[in-house]
């Protein structure tokens, strides 16, 4: 696969991304991109794609961040397709925020009053 090819692949699948795809030095077996979602002046996302071709075996790297162009990365998520690995990250985070969810109504429940006052 070349640079075009992945490229479209990735436009494909999150058209929502502005990508930018990375030059890779010669006789590396990888194609990196970026993508980032931005509101006016405003990062509010940025995706990170690592292709990897290894013994004819092909393996994506995904790994998002949250806001701002310093932000940390948040998480990682490998599989064998693009689509797969950008769902493992949407699962991930579908998983953490129901268990913050979780914790913010056991918290709410134990602040109400018997009465029903918070």
């Amino acid at each position: 696969m070349n640079a075009i090819e992945f490229r479209a692949e990735l436009v494909k699948i999150m058209p929502g991304y502005s990508w930018t795809v990375h030059k890779t030095p010669k006789g590396m077996t990888y194609l990196s991109a970026t993508g980032i979602q931005s509101s006016g002046f405003n990062r509010l996302s940025t995706l990170s794609v690592v292709r990897r071709e290894r013994d004819g075996t092909v393996s994506y790297e995904a790994k998002s961040a949250g806001y701002g162009t310093r932000a940390r990365w948040l998480h990682t998520n490998t599989a064998g397709t693009l689509a797969r690995a950008l769902r493992g990250l949407q699962d991930h985070y579908e998983a953490v925020a129901n268990t913050y969810r979780s914790h913010a109504s056991a918290l709410k429940t134990g602040r109400l009053l018997e009465g029903g006052a918070a």
